[in-house]
Formats: structure tokens, C-alpha cells, sequence
């Protein structure tokens, strides 16, 4: 029987004239390691950003806030999280994103220990800035770092193994982090994720790298066999182009708020799904935990599927606009419709359609990995930096503003040990739904103009015809 690991092949560096010898099946076995590791990362960042909803319903009297000032800290998360994801696009084009990731993935482990050893409200906030700061550039820097170890056209399926890392973040961590809040208090649970933070640090020095499609350095120039780039369409081998004009394209706008509408959801997600299902639902702490999981698992499926069905129409020829933005686009609308229909619904089928709704909406890096395809390999980073600090805006206003519509209906939160009377309940409950129906309403819009107009390839002929430099 033949092998089915590809041969070794000496190829000639076409920058130093030199000749390399590339070990393809060694290659395709680090690749995965890599995607492995990059999902764990999407695990840990995503684990971090649930943290905040499910020690909220014991943090808030503890730290004698309300819940409009909750909210804020919520939105705090993404204050630096813009700023961020752009610098480090800039910083990705220039430098190994290896040591990119390792800066980000310390600074989430240390920040997580002053809410351990007793910080107060101003310390939550200020940390919670930081941690968004860190994690702003997450799902650009895993992408860009699994785009260099596949080629162009097997990239689908990695970029959404690595997405779906971020919806088995809360999977994993919402049940583990109930119980440690439930046997140690709420406090232990930043401790948990600041030494897993610093667990998976130590694996990423020891088994990490950049892969030959990388963007940068020797490696990026002399390790991408040449047969692949003509293969996959010659995507790597863009000619830098004018960015702003990228910025200012229709693809761009359509992914900006396709994507905010997915940002959306996960912080109102995050931060207040977990008290309005014990409060307005009536569930434990442990079947909160439970049941919180269930969008994270929902998600993950998507991602999953669609990242199968964009690798498969891939390889047939499809382009990324057919391969990837329709498919987000109609998850987008199938999420907008549940959320609109929510507030209707009662029981377990009200909390069916929450489920099914947060979970078609959890699939924002699929628009960063469509958008990828409209640029060489030096700008993709910025690209995608850039898309997700701006969609993130969508996380910043949305914790703020659901605190703030519970609050005008007349939610107050009670005192430390006082009990919810039902009257508060209904008044979270009134908030929350008129949530509900805004985020479906933002969700299918994103998801008619993702499927109409994020054209990728399109794009990327335009600029190259038009504004290289």
C-alpha cells in the first residue's frame, strides 16, 4: 500500500538562492499540534470572558454594586479591546506571532489573581480592562497563526476547529467554575483560570511555532512549497495593497456588522444570561452552570458543520464568499429569529430558542476567516485585527445597555442575603426581553449583509487591480 505521508522535497529559496528540504509529513503532524494548542487558547480566553456572569449573582452584593455598574464592568472587557486587536495586527505583520500569543497568554494568567487575594470593584474594573486589552487580538492572532501552517484552501476546517475552541471555553468552564464558586467562592474561580492561564503558557514555549505560510521572516519566505500557492489560487502572493481602501470596501462594512452582531450577543451573553436563568427562570446555581453550557455546545456544532461544509466546497472550487459568509450568514439569521421569538416563548421552549439562538450566533470568527482571503499574507493580521477590534464594539454596548433597560423597568438588586422578590424578577425579565428582540433585529441584519455582500476574492481583485503598491 502507497503512503499517504506526502515525500520529503527539496525546493529553492527564491531569497537566498539556497536549496531546503521540507518534510511535509512532519510538517502536517506539527500543524495539527499547533491547531490543537491555538483551540486550547480560544478555550482559556473564551472560559475567562464566562467568568464574569457566573459569579455575578454573588459578586454584585458582595462588592455592593448595581447592576447598571456591573454591566459597565462587563463592558469594561472590550474598553481596550479595539485598540488592541488593531496595534497587534500592525505588530503580527512585522513579528513572530508566536511570541505574540505566549505576551497575551501571561498577561490573562497574571491578571487573574488580584480578584483572588480580595480586590474590590475598582480592581475587577481595572483588571477586566486589562484582560480585554490582552484578549482583544485572540481570535486574529489563532487564526493568523493557523493560516501559516495550512495552505490557502485547507484552511476552513482548522480556522473553525480553532473557533469552535472559543464555545467550548464556557462548555468546560461553566460546570467546573459553578462548582468551584459553590465549594470555595466566587473569588477561587479567577484563581482556577489564572493557573490553568499559566499551564497551557508553559505548553505554548515548549511545543509552539510559526508555520511556513507565516508572513514574515525566513521561514515565511522559504517554506511554502510553490506548488500549493498556484494551486490555492496564488491567495498568499497578493501584492500589498492601500488598506484604507479595504476598510472603506462593502466586504469590510458587511463583516464589521455581521461580526458585531455575533460581539453583541457574547456580552450580553456573558455577562447577564447566568442571573437571568436563575433569577427569571428559576434554576440553581449547578443547573445554571448546566445549562449555560448548552449554547457554548451548540456553537461548537456549527462551527463544526460549517467548518466541514466550507473545507468540502473549498476543495470542489467554491470561493470563500460561497464557502464561508453565506453559511455564517444564514446561522446569523436563524439566531435573529429565535431571539425575536424568546420573549413569545415560555418554559423549556423559551429556553430552547435562547439556546439555539446564542449558539448560531457564537460563529464571529468565520467573517475574520472569509475576510482573510481578500489580502496577502503580510496584511491578513491587520485584517483581521482590525475587524474584530471594530466588531467589538457591539460587547462594549451591549452588557451596559441591558443593565440599563432592567434598571428603567425597575429592577433593583437586593442587599447582600435578601432574597429577589417577584417583582424584581418580572422587572429583569421585561429588560431582558426587549434585549432580546434588539439583538435579533441587529443579527439579521448582519446576516443579509454578510450573505449579500461579503465578497472576499471580489475584493481582493479589485485592490489588486486598482490600489497595490
Amino acid at each position: 500500500m502507497a503512503s499517504t505521508v506526502a515525500p520529503d522535497k527539496i525546493i529553492d529559496s527564491p531569497r537566498t538562492g539556497t536549496s531546503k528540504k521540507i518534510d511535509f509529513g512532519r510538517m502536517n503532524r506539527k500543524a495539527w499540534l499547533v491547531t490543537a494548542l491555538l483551540v486550547l487558547f480560544q478555550i482559556v480566553a473564551f472560559a475567562d470572558k464566562a467568568v464574569l456572569g457566573l459569579v455575578a449573582s454573588e459578586a454584585i452584593p458582595d462588592l455592593g454594586i448595581s447592576a447598571v455598574e456591573f454591566g459597565f464592568i462587563g463592558s469594561a472587557f472590550f474598553f481596550l479591546y479595539a485598540v488592541v486587536s488593531v496595534v497587534t495586527g500592525f505588530l503580527a505583520a512585522k513579528f513572530s506571532v508566536r511570541w505574540i500569543i505566549l505576551t497575551m497568554g501571561v498577561v490573562w494568567a497574571v491578571m487573574q489573581f488580584p480578584m483572588l487575594l480580595g480586590g474590590g470593584a475598582a480592581i475587577l474594573l481595572v483588571t477586566r480592562i486589562v484582560l480585554g486589552g490582552a484578549e482583544g487580538p485572540a481570535t486574529a492572532m489563532s487564526l493568523t497563526s493557523v493560516h501559516s501552517w495550512f495552505e490557502p484552501r485547507r484552511r476552513a476546517l482548522p480556522s473553525n476547529l480553532v473557533a469552535a475552541g472559543s464555545t467550548l471555553g464556557p462548555v468546560l468552564a461553566a460546570p467546573a467554575l459553578a462548582w468551584v464558586i459553590g465549594e470555595w467562592g466566587w473569588r477561587w474561580a479567577f484563581g482556577v483560570l489564572g493557573i490553568v492561564g499559566f499551564l497551557w503558557v508553559i505548553a505554548w514555549v515548549l511545543l509552539a511555532g510559526d508555520g511556513p505560510y507565516s508572513g514574515h521572516g525566513k521561514q515565511g519566505d522559504e517554506g511554502v512549497p510553490a506548488e500549493s500557492d498556484a494551486d490555492a489560487d496564488d491567495v498568499d502572493k497578493q501584492r500589498p495593497i492601500a488598506l484604507w481602501r479595504a476598510f472603506a470596501s462593502l466586504t469590510f462594512l458587511a463583516a464589521v456588522i455581521g461580526g458585531g452582531s455575533n460581539f453583541w450577543v457574547q456580552g450580553f451573553v456573558t455577562t447577564w444570561l447566568p442571573q437571568y436563568l436563575g433569577t427569571v427562570v428559576g434554576l440553581s446555581l449547578p443547573q445554571v452552570g448546566t445549562v449555560t453550557t448548552i449554547p457554548w455546545i451548540l456553537g461548537a456544532v456549527v462551527l463544526l458543520l460549517l467548518g466541514f461544509l466550507g473545507h468540502r466546497l473549498m476543495q470542489k472550487g467554491f470561493n470563500s464568499h460561497r464557502s464561508i459568509a453565506i453559511p455564517f450568514g444564514i446561522a446569523a439569521l436563524v439566531a435573529g429569529v429565535c431571539f425575536i421569538f424568546v420573549q413569545a416563548a415560555s418554559g423549556v421552549f423559551a429556553v430552547a430558542l435562547l439556546c439555539l439562538a446564542a449558539g448560531c450566533s457564537l460563529a464571529y470568527p468565520m467573517t475574520a476567516s472569509a475576510l482573510a482571503f481578500s489580502v496577502g499574507r503580510k496584511q491578513r493580521p491587520i485584517m483581521m485585527a482590525t475587524l474584530g477590534g471594530v466588531a467589538s464594539v457591539g460587547a462594549i454596548i451591549s452588557p451596559t445597555l441591558v443593565g440599563w433597560l432592567m434598571t428603567r423597568a425597575g429592577y433593583v438588586s437586593p442587599p447582600s442575603g435578601a432574597e429577589l422578590t417577584p417583582e424584581m424578577a418580572n422587572n429583569m425579565a421585561v429588560g431582558v426581553h426587549q434585549a432580546f428582540t434588539i439583538t435579533g433585529i441587529l443579527l439579521l441584519v448582519g446576516g443579509v449583509l454578510c450573505i449579500l455582500f461579503l465578497r472576499p476574492e471580489a475584493l481582493g481583485r479589485t485592490l489588486q487591480a486598482g490600489y497595490s503598491k
